[in-house]
């Protein structure tokens, strides 16, 4: 699994593009980090005990389905913005 790669969130507008950093987050084996390259958004993730993830940071508004599409492209880095 890469440490860093380019992602896409759909925003309420049009697509957000952006870089997500896997992180160390207290508590949680896996967390990572996105950031909006025109810095409107900010997402932390993390994985819990149980396997579901979880928001636990970023900014506001926040839309929830994008907790999901972040993992889609974390577990399936071919589908990131890199390879579009």
């Amino acid at each position: 699994m890469e440490q860093q790669f380019d992602a896409i969130l759909t925003g309420s507008d049009s697509q957000i593009e952006g870089v997500v950093n896997a992180i160390n987050q207290s508590g949680y084996a896996e967390a990572y980090e996105f950031n909006a390259i025109d810095e409107t958004l900010q997402l932390v993730i993390a994985k819990e005990a149980d396997g579901n993830w979880i928001r636990i940071a970023g900014s506001e508004p926040y839309f929830a389905g994008w907790v999901d599409e972040l993992v889609e492209q974390i577990n399936n880095p071919t589908t990131n913005i890199n390879n579009e």
